[in-house]
């Protein structure tokens, strides 16, 4: 499973997490307090989305930073 898919999967077991793999803490730490502050707000009814979206956001960084390192390979790699 390639890395996007890593993070995808973690943020939707638990919203952060993927964020946390893509080495994102500060935006992890908005998901960890957001994500249940709408499941209870709400009584459930719009935590869902923050779910999908947290995986949405973990897979699009991921795939950022995997284009980023495919531009720019690290010293010493030919």
């Amino acid at each position: 499973m390639a890395k996007e898919g890593i993070a995808a999967v973690l943020s939707l077991i638990l919203p952060g997490a993927g964020q946390v793999y893509n080495g994102h803490f500060w935006r992890a730490l908005f998901w960890f307090i957001f994500t249940p502050g709408l499941w209870i707000g709400t009584g459930g009814f719009l935590g869902w989305i923050c779910h999908i979206v947290s995986a949405y956001t973990a897979y699009s960084k991921a795939q950022q930073i995997a284009r980023r390192e495919a531009d720019n390979p690290p010293p010493g790699i030919d």
